[in-house]
Formats: C-alpha cells, structure tokens, sequence
C-alpha cells in the first residue's frame, strides 16, 4: 500500500464522526443507528452543545479512499468462481458472501489465493471425516455369522422346556379326556334301543285289537232283513 494512501486513510479516520440518533442513551428499545431529528424543540436538530452533531459535508472521506476496506484494497463480493474473473489483486480483495456452504467455500479460497487475491473473511473450515466405504458383499459375510451365532443359543434354551412340557403335562391330559368322552356316547346309544324293545310289544297288542274289530264290522254290514233285501243296500 502507497504512502499516500496510508496518510489518507489516517486522515478519513481523524476526520470521521459517529453520529448517532438522538435519546438512544434514554430509552432501552432505541438503538444507535442514526435518524434525522425532526422535531420542533429538538436540542440535537438545533445543534446545541453536547448533543450530538448532524451529518455535514465537511465530515466526508477524502475522494481516493472513499469506500476504501482499511487494509488498502477495494471490496469485491463473490459467490461463485467466475467472478473471481477480471479482478484486480493489486487494488481489490475479495469478500465470500454468507450465503455460500462450507463445501463451495473452500473452493473459493483456494481459487482466490491460487489467483493472487486477497480473502477479507477467509474462514479454516474443518473436513468432516468420512467413514470408509464397506461393500455390500462384505456386509454380507460380516452379517451372517452373527445371525448364524445367535440361533443355536435361541434353539438350545427352548428346546428342553418344550420337550418337559410335552413329556409331563399334555400326555395325561389327552388321555383323561378321551375315556369319560367314550363313556358318555356309549350310554346314549344303549337306551334308545333298550326303550324300542319295551314299546314293540305296545303296539304289536295295540295292533291286534284293531283288527279283531274290522272282523267283526265286515260280518255285520251282511245282515239281511226278512224280506231278503240287505239292510245296506
């Protein structure tokens, strides 16, 4: 940076002021930044001591370091690498945007320092450590013999319990409930042809009465009158 630069920019830092709004100081919610005073009775607006001085011509920078970043260079703002093109790296720095990731950024600082530029807002981003990648075969092969290793542990503790359970409990049940269900359909069955036996004889006594009176009936409808003509006829 010239000589004559460094002056000028001391000079514009002598010079300048911080003007700030009037009753920043007296209220919580009001901040520095600086509004016009307008009011009729304003003490800032009419420039009494000690309240604060109004933005004038005679507070500006000199013309050659207007704008100027303090370092010497003018700003350039940059969010891709093509911009980086017919930039001046004696007279101009660059200024990443915020809006760029890590990832586009590190690419952008090297790309600006390859090219000779100055990165106002250069920033050590860290590189995340990738995991190896594992294939999908050897994920495999490590896969199963964990399975392979937890089925006979599995297999062994409940093998023993359902061989107990079928040797002591279900055998004497199957057989307790098939005899009583045995004896119970036998009983039935005999009674019914115990009653048809006891009631064929009913009606083989029934049965005879009935046509010991149709024999006497038929005998009686041939009775004839004195006359000789049948009483039917």
């Amino acid at each position: 940076m010239a000589t004559e630069v460094k002056r000028l920019i001391r000079v514009r830092v002598d010079k300048g002021a911080s003007f700030k709004r009037d009753g920043y100081g007296k209220k919580r919610q009001l901040s520095d930044s600086w509004r016009k005073p307008r009011g009729q009775h304003n003490k800032q607006r009419e420039q009494k001591k000690a309240k604060g001085a109004l933005p004038k011509p005679g507070f500006g920078s000199p013309v050659a370091v207007r704008g100027m970043h303090p370092s010497g260079f003018f700003e350039a703002l940059i969010s891709s690498i093509k911009e980086l093109e017919g930039l001046d790296p004696k007279t101009q720095a660059v200024r990443i945007s915020a809006t760029v990731g890590d990832r586009k950024r590190v690419a952008l600082q090297d790309a600006a320092i390859a090219a000779g530029l100055k990165v106002l807002n250069a920033r050590t981003v860290k590189a995340k450590a990738k995991k190896a990648p594992v294939k999908k075969e050897e994920a495999r092969d490590e896969e199963k013999p964990k399975k392979d290793a937890k089925k006979p542990a599995a297999s062994k503790a409940k093998a023993p319990v359902k061989k107990e359970a079928a040797k002591a409990k279900p055998a004497p049940k199957a057989e307790e409930k098939k005899a009583p269900a045995k004896k119970a359909e036998a009983k039935p069955k005999a009674e019914p042809e115990a009653k048809a036996e006891k009631k064929a004889p009913a009606k083989k006594a029934a049965a005879k009465p009935k046509a010991e009176k149709a024999a006497e009936a038929k005998p009686a409808a041939k009775k004839t009158t004195k006359s000789g003509v049948k009483k039917n006829e």
